[in-house]
This record gives structure tokens, sequence and C-alpha cells, in this order.
């Protein structure tokens, strides 16, 4: 199954993550089919950009979001 889901990029204690689609089955930092935005928490205000259209369409195909993403998402 699809996640879309968030993966750590970054240096140590200077995180950011970006929002990829990847297989349930796989750790996070796996290839990822896509990657449709990004998620910088140390920025002030922090920072969120997510492809809502692309969003839409992997959820269209099944994919489910994370409970973090989602909230992401409607952040957005």
């Amino acid at each position: 199954m699809l996640k879309i889901r968030l993966r750590r990029m970054g240096a140590r204690n200077n995180p950011f993550y970006r929002v990829v689609v990847s297989d349930s089955r796989r750790v996070p930092q796996a290839r990822a089919v896509e990657e449709i935005g990004y998620y910088d928490p140390t920025a002030n205000p922090a920072v969120v950009q997510v492809d809502a259209e692309r969003v839409q369409h992997w959820v269209e195909k099944g994919a489910q979001l994370s409970p973090t993403v989602a909230r992401l998402v409607k952040q957005a």
C-alpha cells in the first residue's frame, strides 16, 4: 500500500522533511515514488509547501496520508 509521509533530511539538529509517496512496507528513507512537497519546522514561522493537486491524485489512487502529513496538508 502507498503512503504519503515525511522523509527526514538535513543535518543533525537541523532537520527538514520532504513529503513523499512511498510503499508503506519500506523504510521512509527508501526510494520514493514521488516527492510532492517539503516541511521546514526550523524556520520561523514553519514553512509548509505541498502540491495539493498531486496529493489528491495519489489519494484517488488509494494512497493513505500519515497523521502528520494530514495535519500539514490542512495547514498548507
